[in-house]
């Protein structure tokens, strides 16, 4: 019989065109600000990503598939604290221009249902949550203030 798993869904709606939006997402530099501090990665089909989302908690993945700007699609490692199952926990990334800005949808699925996975289950889809949210700051911050005229920062 096969494992019963679950997912989540987030979307965030960002004020900022699609190409700024992925380069937040995928920029080495600008990853660690919305992520966590000690964000890291390559950022290529075939590349790695790596955080740190909340104290104990560190996630990495290979990225899968590699789209910018519009797809984004993680396979995590299993965490070595947890039961191994026979599949994949996957977070897929989708940008779409909706004329106000970018919509930011985040799917993540294949999460097992075991009762060791729980807490980690709540906790991965809650912080993960706060990071789309703290994207969309980062994104529309530096959207206004690149706007701003100069010397009125």
């Amino acid at each position: 019989m096969a494992m019963k798993t679950r997912g989540f869904a987030h979307r965030v709606d960002v004020a900022v065109e699609p190409a700024k939006v992925w380069a937040a997402m995928c920029g080495p530099t600008l990853m660690p600000l919305w992520v966590g501090s000690d964000a890291r990665v390559r950022p290529f089909q075939g590349g790695h990503w790596s955080a740190t989302i909340a104290p104990g908690l560190h996630r990495e993945a290979v990225i899968d598939l590699f789209e910018p700007p519009r797809r984004l699609r993680l396979i995590y490692l299993s965490p070595p604290q947890l039961p191994v199952f026979d599949g994949a926990v996957v977070d897929d990334f989708l940008l779409e221009a909706d004329g106000r800005g970018t919509i930011v949808r985040q799917l993540c699925s294949g999460m097992p249902d075991l009762g060791e996975w729980t807490p980690y289950y709540g906790k991965v889809r809650m912080l993960t949550e706060r990071s789309l949210a703290r994207l969309k700051v980062l994104c529309e911050m530096r959207e206004r203030t690149a706007q701003l005229p100069s010397g009125a920062a």
